[in-house]
């Protein structure tokens, strides 16, 4: 059986103030420390990555390169390589850009309420994905992707269109 995940629960200055199994904290919507991955190629291009069918929430939707959280006592950078490796199969350096606070209701009763740290990696290959994860992959311009949301934002995942405003807000 597997070990059910806990997520870190932060006030707004990123205090850890306590551990909480992850379900019941989407459950709550408590606010919670994550992290948002996003890889790049040498051509700007950004990999994204569609949720495996099986997801408990946003199934087959497009989403930025990998998204998570971390473990009690995980940095952030060590949190995101683990993911991107566990998800899309490689590994590459990550930087931390900038992190924020959103808060976003799904209609199965659970809110993703996160206090994001977005990192930024490199990589020129293709990945090799974990079908458990993740069902398809693509690599995407900027403006590629801000022109497939206007026109097709149901195929995104709620977090992904607003980490990604954030994201170019930040530029």
């Amino acid at each position: 059986m597997k070990k059910e995940e806990h997520v870190i629960l932060v006030n707004e200055k990123d205090e850890q103030i306590g551990l909480m199994p992850k379900l019941e904290a989407h459950k709550k919507a408590m606010l919670h420390r994550a992290f948002s991955v996003f890889v790049f190629n040498v051509k700007d291009e950004l990999l994204l990555q569609k949720r495996a069918m099986h997801k408990y929430h946003s199934p087959n939707k497009w989403t930025n390169t990998c998204c998570s959280h971390q473990r009690n006592g995980e940095t952030s950078i060590k949190a995101g390589k683990r993911r991107v490796f566990e998800e899309m199969g490689f590994l590459c350096e990550l930087e931390e850009k900038f992190s924020f606070i959103y808060k976003a209701p799904f209609d199965n009763g659970l809110t993703e309420h996160e206090l994001d740290h977005v990192l930024v990696g490199y990589y020129n290959e293709n990945p090799k994905i974990n079908p458990d994860e993740v069902s398809d992959y693509c690599w995407m311009s900027i403006s590629g992707i801000k022109n497939d949301i206007i026109h097709n934002p149901d195929k995104y995942t709620v977090w992904f269109k607003i980490i990604f405003k954030e994201y170019l807000s930040q530029l």
